[in-house]
Formats: structure tokens, C-alpha cells, sequence
């Protein structure tokens, strides 16, 4: 989890009021967050990776207010409109095709408040960011820049600009090599033929996302009054959500906050917009899940306690909150806004005897082999998006979206293990290799049981190295299935995730448990993974049902 070190007499300044030591300790304990270390001139807190809102003296102070009664429900800025546009040309469509930008005008700047947006800029980056990968954000005096701005695509070698804190002008391909943060970040650009550029009205460059802005306009200072701030990426609501978070951080420093015109080639977008989302919440359901008996009334006063609005049964949620997903999301800031000091204690009225799940047993079994093996496990999520599953795996299949996603990263349940082992793969181009993986993890099929869902638990396992193989991998198969003594049989099958005639399927006991092979050319580009990768897929849930 990030830790953030907070100004404290800025923090008391925004929150209006300065609480007693141990005061200020329990409360900052009970918002949920890891209090790590508290002095006269500073606050080091712990952030939950769930609120990258609070990752700034002004976003942990807004909370903070509502928390302790300073302040009610929702906080409300005034976005004004600048007509200002920034063109976002179609060249970026694989490259990195999304921004959500602003103005923000009255700057007061000093060396205190320089270094709390450096602050909520690199911790974003880092945490909600994914390391820049997800989100690149940058920030710019707007008194060098001539507007409109333009975002395109452009070959390397034609982006020449000197890099924040180089010593000259050098092409981007240099930056990659040479400069600190080139290198550093230089694998989130790697296999592109073209790179992203902010470019102004006088075609000079403000940046190369994600890596690094430009020293000339790209640098912010003590005379900076007005900034252009942009946040780039792969997902707009992303991205918004993130500039949401920046520019409210400003507000609250005292500076105004203007719009901009997004021009794509087949449409306008107009950022930021704080309107607050609205979700349906179900006092039943909340006083079911807590324990609790809230009427409507304490309901909302809950919620205001955690910066929420409430209407006629709807909750308002601040557009600057990344973590709300479902009402439960909800639920756990109501139990916050209680007090976990004030649920009472109750010891069930039942008395059980616990044993270990013979499932988990057994699947521990088979993965500790692979662990013996060397292989790194992995973890990932559950819910991913449609195209991963499919189109980058050349495969059709028919997966369960979601009802109401929010985003269009996270609207499916996962079909099968391999892509998100592949995704791992292709965040981690930059390290060594060999990479051998594995995860066990649930996959999700239209089934007849109740829910029209089946579930079932299946094994990944991928080696990505130079000489990967069919043989390699069906060796690391045949040693696990041979350690269960189960009887298989191995058929030539083809699959359109596989090199045809190097795949197979794996049968016992007339049960088709397991695909096996190496991982098509078109796959491995469409995931940008430059090393030949072998796979399995195991069936855990049938082959238990066969052993058992």
C-alpha cells in the first residue's frame, strides 16, 4: 500500500480544526487508512490501493472533513468552460488512444504546494497509474503553450525535444536510451513504430506520454499561475476519473478549474465533468449485511459523514471516487461513518468443528509441484473485458458480461486462465527471462445451475523463454498428472489460440480436461510479447471429480 507524507499544518488548515494528538490518531485509524508515524510538522499515512483519492493533503482532507462533522456530504467545485480544444488524432489508435485534459487558472505556487502536486502526480502514477502504464499524467504551464493543443502519433525519429532536465535536444529514441526516465519507462513504448506527443498551436512538443515532458514548455515553476494538465491512456473513464482526482486537489488549493473540448475523429468529449454518479442502495440489504437497524434518516447521515449525497433512495457519488462498484462498496463506508467501535460484540450461538477443504487440499497439491518446479505463481482478476478473452486470443466465445460495468477494462467474467497470464507476461517485458507462470484461479461459463453461470477452477501455466516448446510444456503436464496417478490420453485437437498441429487435448476417463500447446505468432502480437510462449490450461474442478 502507498504511504503518503502529509504537511500537517496544511492539513489542519483545510480541515478547519486542529484535534488533540490522540484525537486526531483515533480518527485518522478509523477512516480506514494505517496511521504509520504522526509529528508536529508531519503525517505519514498508510492509503488503502482502493482510495488513490486521498493520496494528497487536499483529497485526504476533504474526507477527513466529512469524516469528523467539519463538513457535510458532497463537496461542490464550479467548472467553468474555456472553449479551449485539445485534437486527438486517429494515428494514436494503437499506440495510446485517450486523453481527458483541463486548465486550471490562480495559481498560488510555492515550494510547499510544487511539491504536494509532485506528490499526488507520482503516487497516482505509481498506484491507480499501474507505474504509468495505465495512466500518464502531465502537467503544464499554460503561459508557454499556444492553444489548441494537438495529441498524435509520429515516428520516433521525427520527435525531437529536449527532455525535463536534459542537458540538449535529442530524438525520442534517444530519450529511451539515454535519459533516467526514458530507460526507466522506456518498456511501456517497446515494439511501437510510433510514439504519443502533446504538440502546441507553434508545433512545439509538450511531452512524449508516457515517459516524460518536454523542459521547455513541460516544466512547472514558482512564476507558474495556469496550468494544462492531461491525463493519457487506455481507458477514457480512467483517465477522467484520474484528472477528477488532480484538478479537485488544485480546487481546493484555491485555484479554478476550466474545461476543454476533446475532438476525436468521431466525436467530442468535454473534460473534466463532476457531475456525481448515481447508485440505487437498498436500506434492507445494508442493515442485513451490518447488523444493524438504520432508518433513512441515519442512512443519509452516514453517508454524508463519508462526502456521499443522498436522494429518495439514490446515493451521489463524488466523481472523483475510483472505488464504488456496487452497493457493498457503499456498505463498507456506512460501517465506517458508524464507528466500528460501536457494533457490538456477539459470539454466534453455534459450535463447529473445521477441517480443510479436500479441494483446496488437493489443489494445493498440484500447485506446489510447480512451485518445486520454479515456477512464479500469479494472481489476477476474476473480471477482465470481452476483447482480452477473445479477439487478442483469436478465439470466439461467448463470456458473461456484466450488467452495469463501469468500465470498459473490467466488464466480463473471466472465460479462461491463459490471457490473464499472457497480460502478466506482457507487463513484464522489461525483466528476465525465462518467465514461468502459473495460476489457479475460477473461470466462468453460461452453465444450467441456478445463476445460467458455471464455475469452474482451472490451472494456467505458461513458459515464455527462447526455446518454448510443445514437448517443453507437455512435459511439466505429464509430471503433474502422472503424480496422480490418473490415466490420460493425449489427441490431436487444433485451437485457434495455438500453432495448428502443436496443440492437444488432454482426456480421462472420457472427460476432456486440459488444451496443451504453443501459443500462436498472431496471439503473441496481439499481446505485443516478442518470446515464444507454450501453455496449458487444466480443468482442477473435473480432474478432482476424477480422482476423488
Amino acid at each position: 500500500m502507498p504511504t503518503v507524507t502529509l504537511n500537517r499544518k496544511v492539513f489542519e488548515k483545510l480541515i478547519e480544526k486542529k484535534l488533540p494528538i490522540e484525537k486526531l490518531k483515533d480518527r485518522i485509524s478509523m477512516i480506514g487508512t494505517d496511521l504509520e508515524d504522526i509529528t508536529d510538522e508531519e503525517i505519514s499515512v498508510e492509503i488503502f490501493p482502493n482510495r488513490p483519492d486521498m493520496l494528497s493533503e487536499q483529497g485526504f482532507a476533504r474526507a477527513f472533513k466529512t469524516f469528523i462533522g467539519q463538513a457535510k456530504g458532497l463537496s461542490k467545485y464550479d467548472i467553468k468552460s474555456s472553449g479551449e480544444k485539445v485534437i486527438i488524432d486517429k494515428s494514436l489508435q494503437d499506440v495510446r488512444p485517450f486523453t481527458a485534459c483541463a486548465i486550471v487558472r490562480n495559481l498560488d505556487l510555492d515550494d510547499e504546494k510544487i511539491r504536494e502536486i509532485i506528490q499526488i502526480q507520482e503516487k497516482l502514477h505509481v498506484t491507480y497509474g499501474r507505474n504509468r502504464k495505465k495512466v500518464a499524467i502531465g502537467i503544464y504551464p499554460l503561459e508557454k503553450i499556444k492553444l489548441p493543443i494537438t495529441f498524435k502519433a509520429e515516428k520516433p525519429e521525427d520527435i525531437i525535444f529536449q527532455p525535463l532536465e536534459g542537458e540538449k535536444e535529442i530524438d525520442a529514441n534517444e530519450i529511451l536510451e539515454q535519459h533516467d526516465t526514458g530507460k526507466k519507462y522506456a518498456h511501456l513504448l517497446e515494439g511501437k513504430k510510433k510514439f504519443p506527443v502533446f504538440r502546441d498551436a507553434n508545433n512545439k512538443i509538450l511531452s512524449m506520454p508516457p515517459i516524460i515532458n518536454s523542459h521547455d514548455v513541460g516544466k512547472v515553476d514558482l512564476n507558474t499561475k495556469e496550468v494544462f494538465i492531461e491525463c493519457s491512456g487506455f481507458d477514457f473513464d480512467v483517465l477522467h476519473l484520474a484528472l477528477n482526482m488532480i484538478i479537485t486537489a488544485l480546487a481546493d488549493m484555491g485555484a479554478s478549474v476550466e474545461s476543454m473540448i476533446l475532438e476525436y475523429s468521431d466525436k467530442k468529449k468535454i473534460t473534466p465533468d463532476l457531475t456525481p454518479r448515481k447508485m440505487k442502495i437498498d436500506l434492507d440489504y445494508v442493515n442485513k449485511i451490518l447488523g444493524t437497524n438504520l432508518g433513512d434518516k441515519e442512512l443519509k447521515e452516514n453517508l454524508e459523514k463519508m462526502g456521499y449525497g443522498y436522494e429518495k433512495g439514490e446515493v451521489l457519488i463524488p466523481a472523483y471516487r475510483a472505488d464504488i462498484l456496487h452497493q457493498v462498496d457503499l456498505i463498507e463506508d456506512i460501517a465506517i461513518a458508524f464507528g466500528y467501535e460501536n457494533f457490538e460484540e456477539i459470539i454466534p450461538n453455534v459450535a463447529t468443528t473445521g477441517q480443510a477443504n479436500s479441494f483446496e487440499q488437493f489443489k494445493e497439491k498440484v500447485t506446489n509441484i510447480l512451485v518445486g518446479l520454479g515456477y512464479l505463481e500469479t494472481k489476477t482478476y476474476c473480471i477482465t473485458n470481452h476483447q482480452h478473452q477473445t479477439y487478442q486470443m483469436n478465439f470466439n466465445a461467448e463470456t458473461i458480461k456484466l450488467a452495469n460495468s463501469i468500465s470498459e477494462e473490467f466488464d466480463t467474467l473471466r472465460y479462461w486462465m491463459i490471457p490473464s497470464l499472457l497480460d502478466v507476461l506482457a507487463s513484464n517485458k522489461h525483466q528476465e527471462y525465462p518467465q514461468n507462470l502459473f495460476e489457479a484461479g475460477q473461470v466462468f461459463k453460461k452453465g444450467g445451475t441456478e445463476t445460467g453461470v458455471l464455475e469452474n477452477s482451472r490451472l494456467g501455466v505458461v513458459i515464455c523463454q527462447n526455446d518454448a516448446d510443445y514437448t517443453k510444456i507437455r512435459q511439466v503436464l505429464d509430471l503433474i498428472l502422472n503424480f496422480l496417478e490418473l490415466k490420460y490420453e493425449v489427441v490431436k485437437e487444433d485451437h485457434p489460440s495455438f500453432i495448428k498441429g502443436r496443440c492437444a487435448r488432454i482426456k480421462a476417463k472420457g472427460k476432456k480436461i486440459a488444451y496443451v500447446g504453443e501459443i500462436n505468432p498472431k496471439v503473441l502480437s496481439n499481446f505485443e510479447l516478442d518470446m515464444p510462449v507454450a501453455a496449458f490450461e487444466l480443468n482442477l474442478t473435473e480432474l478432482f471429480k476424477l480422482i476423488d
